[in-house]
């Protein structure tokens, strides 16, 4: 059972700790929103699911968030208890280092089942549906932004479209007209005129090349300030959308679950394993590191020990991330280094935090003689 004072020390680190979470999601959700805007400007999705894009990118970014809000809320939530002398009180009533270690354990215990649920499900599995979400857009001319009864400008071209219907799924269309506008290799203007009796959205094998296949319908070639135009019939007739641009940045293995990737042989697939399966001790770590970090005397300043804290961190994570870029290239077939790291670390903290409460040796006065 936990005591009043458990609960108390609880209630105040969750507090902080949820509050760190907020402040880090919105600076992440404003990265990926500039990103997203990015990919949307290039044609990779349409606009239309923007939003649920970046809503589920947010909680792939949740892996990389949570040590380090864990990290920073319970520093800044024991540093405050300690500016306000709070613990110092609470020490001099009797109250040991396991009075602040309980509480702290209890906490970095729920805070490790969040984090190992996130990196190894949720993440990947917000990946898989953004993916999923994206694939579908492109596959509709609705998400392209077509409409049915009104003109529209084609995506990715100068042109102008009109269809009288649409299919639910947004493949099929009705009676179409398009206009767009070109130059010839003479420099010369030239305004092509489209109609249809029906048309159809395809892409190509692999995804990135999106078409509309027109149906039954008459094509005209008309030079602006000439009077040879060209009329031309025809049975099918397609013309190309803006192409869906590739993510430059995007890992396959990152989309995978983490059963396939426990199971794959891949190095890629093993440090992407490595990385997910190692964010909940970093953030145990973290937790318990910040006990000793966080101990400062009301005179000294707020964000002091912040500061040295997020540097120790950044280092920590400089590390682990070096130490997955050599299980990628195959150099480490395990992660016995990156556990090793871990454990130097929480020796550390254990240092620290001994030293922090062990008795202090007597000092005897000598008189001169």
């Amino acid at each position: 059972m936990l005591s009043i004072l458990d609960r108390y020390f609880l209630r105040e680190l969750a507090q902080t700790v949820a509050a760190t979470v907020v402040v880090l999601l919105v600076v992440v959700a404003g990265s990926a929103f500039a990103k997203v805007l990015q990919q949307v400007a290039s044609g990779s999705f349409p606009a239309s699911v923007m939003f649920q894009v970046l809503g589920l990118r947010t909680l792939d970014g949740l892996t990389n968030l949570m040590p380090l809000a864990s990290f920073i809320g319970v520093l800044m939530g024991l540093g405050r208890m300690y500016r306000e002398s709070e613990i110092h009180v609470l020490s001099s009533s009797g109250m040991g280092p396991a009075g602040l270690l309980r509480p702290v354990a209890v906490l970095g215990a729920v805070l490790v089942a969040i984090t190992l649920l996130v990196a190894l499900w949720l993440g990947p599995w917000a990946v898989r549906t953004s993916d999923a979400l994206v694939a579908a857009a492109n596959r509709s001319v609705i998400a392209a932004g077509l409409d049915a009864g009104r003109f529209t400008s084609l995506p990715g071209q100068g042109g102008i479209i009109f269809v009288d219907s649409l299919s639910r799924d947004g493949t099929q269309l009705g009676r179409t007209f398009v206009a767009t506008q070109r130059n010839s290799k003479e420099g010369g203007a030239h305004l092509k005129v489209v109609s249809a009796a029906s048309g159809q959205l395809y892409q190509e094998s692999d995804g990135e090349g999106r078409f509309i296949a027109f149906k039954d319908g008459w094509q005209y070639d008309i030079p602006l300030g000439a009077d040879n135009w060209r009329q031309m019939q025809y049975r099918q007739n397609d013309t190309s959308l803006s192409s869906v641009q590739a993510d430059e940045d995007e890992d396959p293995a990152h989309s995978k679950t983490s059963w396939a990737l426990f199971q794959s042989d891949n190095p890629e697939d093993r440090a992407e394993f490595a990385w997910r399966s190692n964010a909940a001790p970093l953030t145990l770590v973290l937790v318990l590191l910040a006990l000793p970090l966080a101990r400062q005397s009301p005179r000294e300043p707020k964000y002091g020990r912040l500061l040295l804290a997020v540097l120790a961190f950044y280092l920590y994570y400089l590390l682990l991330a070096l130490g997955r870029a050599q299980i990628g290239k195959d150099h480490w077939h395990s992660q016995a280094p990156l556990w090793g790291l871990h454990l130097l670390a929480l020796g550390l903290a254990g240092w620290l935090l001994w030293k922090q409460y062990s008795p202090r040796r007597a000092h005897t006065a000598t008189s001169a003689a």
